[in-house]
């Protein structure tokens, strides 16, 4: 489990086509620390898994269903991702309850600057707006924000300059995607209200 608190701006340092998959190399000196085979790390807010280390470089192959359900197809040498190892149980959950595990995508809509922080417009697929709400929690390309307006087909984030500096939502532009993965808890509500009403309760 992750929380949507990006703890750094890494690289990607190869691009690996395998057919059906791909194999990112990506540069990251915070979530390599202390890396091993098989853990996860947060990529865009996506969950990968190390298959190799190596000083502040990791590994992560990436299946096909990954590559049509995010944006990290989209990824070239050189592009900056967001990076986010797993919460340690017991530790502060500074954002949200966060998976790793992109329901959609959507793209940078409309930017509007502001003297201290900067309102950015997203783009939002339609079976995903019944789970966004205002003043609720989105994951964006793995950073927790607050939704300010939620509208049919988009919602937009209020960013302060901290997240303008330290993530990609602070050099992405309008037409770029990014993954979006909505709060978990809401889908479960769903589910759960929707087995009542099947039973008669």
């Amino acid at each position: 489990m992750f929380t949507g608190i990006v703890e750094e701006l890494g690289e990607v340092t190869a691009v690996e086509n395998l057919g059906d998959s791909s194999r990112f190399r990506l540069r990251g000196p915070v979530v390599t620390e202390g890396a091993r085979h098989g853990d996860s790390i947060a990529v865009n807010g996506v969950c990968l898994t190390v298959v190799e280390h190596e000083g502040d470089e990791f590994t992560a192959d990436v299946m096909a269903e990954t590559l049509k359900r995010s944006s990290l197809g989209a990824l070239t040498v050189g592009s900056r991702v967001n990076l986010e190892r797993p919460t340690a149980v017991g530790a502060r959950l500074g954002g949200h309850i966060v998976q790793g595990h992109v329901d959609g995508t959507g793209q940078v809509l409309a930017r509007t600057p502001s003297e201290h922080w900067e309102i950015v417009k997203i783009s939002l697929p339609a079976d995903l707006s019944r789970y966004v709400v205002e003043k609720g929690s989105i994951t964006v390309d793995g950073i927790s924000l607050t939704v300010v307006e939620a509208g049919p087909d988009h919602f937009t984030v209020s960013l302060i300059p901290t997240t303008l500096a330290l993530t990609t939502l602070g050099v992405k532009q309008p037409g770029d995607p990014v993954n979006l993965e909505v709060d978990v808890i809401a889908k479960y509500v769903e589910r759960l209200l929707a087995a009542g009403q099947g039973t008669g309760k």
